[in-house]
C-alpha cells in the first residue's frame, strides 16, 4: 500500500528548496546536489514534487508575492498608490526580496532557454499582473488600459528592483519607484 505524502514535511521541504535556490541559483539546478545539501534524497524530492520542472514551478509558486492580498479592498487611486508602495517596500526591504531574486533568474533564463523556463516565466509574470489589473479595472480603468498600467507597475518595479541590486543606490531607485507608481494611476 502506497504511503500518503506528509503535507507538513512537503511544505518544510519546499521552503528549504526555495532557500536553496535563492542561495545557489536556478540555472544549474540539479536534484542530487540539492537533495544532499537539504539532507534528503533525490528520490524524496521526486516523491514530493514529481520532476525537476514541477519542483521549480512549485518553488516559484511558493515564493510568489501575494499581490491579491496586498491590493484587496483598494477602492481609490490613493489606496492603490499606498498598496503599490507597500509592494515596493516588501520587494526591496521585506520578506518578498528573496522571492523576486528567484523570479529575476527565471525571467533571464527564459530568454535563452524558453523550452525549459518559458512557461514558468510567463506564469510568474501573469499572476503578478492579474490582481493589479483587476484592482485597476474596479477603479474604473478599461480592461486593456488596466492591464497596461498593471504591466507598468509589475515590470517597472521589477526592473527598478534589479537596478537596486546592481547599483545599491536606494534613494535614487526609491524615488524612481514613487514616480512610476504615481504614473500608473496618473
Amino acid at each position: 500500500m502506497a504511503r500518503t505524502a506528509d503535507p507538513g514535511k512537503r511544505e518544510a521541504l519546499l521552503n528549504d528548496v526555495v532557500d536553496y535556490l535563492e542561495q545557489h541559483g536556478i540555472g544549474e539546478m540539479s536534484l542530487a546536489p540539492m537533495a544532499q545539501a537539504l539532507g534528503t534524497s533525490k528520490r524524496m524530492l521526486l516523491y514530493y514534487f514529481g520532476d525537476r520542472a514541477e519542483l521549480l514551478a512549485q518553488a516559484l509558486e511558493a515564493s510568489r508575492p501575494q499581490l491579491g492580498e496586498m491590493f484587496a479592498g483598494v477602492t481609490s487611486t490613493d489606496e492603490f498608490v499606498a498598496a503599490a508602495r507597500t509592494l515596493w517596500r516588501e520587494l526591496t526591504r521585506g520578506g518578498e526580496r528573496r522571492n523576486v531574486r528567484l523570479l529575476l533568474q527565471v525571467l533571464s533564463l527564459a530568454i535563452t532557454d524558453p523550452q525549459t523556463y518559458g512557461a514558468a516565466a510567463q506564469t510568474s509574470v501573469e499572476v503578478m499582473i492579474d490582481p493589479i489589473a483587476a484592482t485597476l479595472t474596479q477603479l474604473g480603468y478599461g480592461v486593456d488600459d488596466a492591464r497596461a498600467r498593471a504591466t507598468l507597475v509589475v515590470s517597472g518595479l521589477r526592473g527598478l528592483f534589479q537596478d537596486s541590486l546592481v547599483t545599491e543606490d536606494r534613494s535614487r531607485v526609491d524615488a524612481a519607484a514613487a514616480l512610476l507608481i504615481a504614473a500608473a494611476v496618473g
